[in-house]
């Protein structure tokens, strides 16, 4: 039997290539995450419940496409998931959203600087017969305490999950490959709820500084955040109620296409590093 030797160099680079942490792209719906997988090189699929993970690689670097399902506890389970199995180097939980901000417009997108769960909401103490007022319900910090959230008085504020500078670094690198429409750091809200009243996005958008709404994004960034992996959200107006902006679905892949853009460019400082 032959065995052909191989320099210590060489042993070191495949070492390190077998050990490059991945970059993970989560998308909740087909439509949000197939575009970026289908552009993905040597792409195998493995599934874990109801999540679809799609593991390839971009410029030669490992990354894995996560088509999450729509929601918080789809996106914090799916997260969790992906960590534990393919601890990532990074995060970015991308999509569509609906706007807050009137001065945005359909195509445009969001880089979160900020993330909050709108969710999270402790309501007013009222009798029977007294009504119900959501304008005056306080914000919830779950993660204030480990005690009761609801008698804490320093639970009573939203918690923000900052973006990573990093992502953020990357994601500015290459705004002006995207001809779409403006990129814009922002806060986006996300919660189980499908807000289609305005007077209520304008009171996120006043009381959170919310340029946009979700339903997955502020659940992902807990997880990482726990797990203390970097984390940006990346999202892209589909429709803005508050302006008049019309539901488009190709806003879908335009965003992808972009962070696209943002992953090659965050590649070459993970493998600078």
């Amino acid at each position: 039997m032959m065995v052909t030797a191989c320099s210590s160099a060489s042993n070191n680079e495949g070492t390190e290539k077998k050990t490059q942490r991945p970059i993970l792209v989560q998308g909740p719906m087909p439509i949000e995450a197939e575009h970026f997988a289908e552009r993905l090189e040597n792409v195998k699929e493995e599934k874990s419940g109801d999540f679809v993970f799609y593991i390839g690689t971009l410029a030669d670097y490992p990354v894995i496409v996560a088509k999450t399902g729509k929601g918080m506890e789809n996106t914090a389970a799916a997260t969790a998931v992906a960590i534990e199995r393919y601890n990532p180097i990074a995060i970015i939980n991308q999509g569509t959203s609906g706007g807050h901000d009137p001065s945005l417009n359909v195509f445009d997108i969001v880089l979160g600087k900020r993330t909050v769960n709108l969710g999270s909401l402790k309501t007013s103490d009222k009798a029977e017969n007294e009504g119900i007022d959501p304008t005056i319900w306080k914000p919830m910090d779950l993660m204030a305490s480990e005690g009761s959230a609801g008698e804490d008085p320093n639970a009573e504020k939203p918690r923000f999950y900052e973006g990573d500078q990093a992502l953020l670094a990357a994601a500015h690198a290459v705004k002006d490959t995207y001809t779409k429409g403006k990129v814009v750091d922002g806060t986006i809200g996300s919660a189980d709820v499908w807000n289609n009243e305005v007077d209520r996005i304008k009171w996120f958008h006043t009381k959170y500084d919310t340029s946009v709404e979700e339903m997955e994004g502020a659940a992902a960034a807990q997880i990482a955040k726990a797990y203390d992996v970097p984390f940006l959200g990346i999202r892209v107006l589909s429709n803005n109620k508050v302006n008049g902006g019309k539901y488009n679905p190709n806003t879908a892949s335009a965003n992808q296409e972009y962070v696209y853009e943002v992953v090659k460019q965050y590649i070459t400082t993970a493998t600078s590093k």
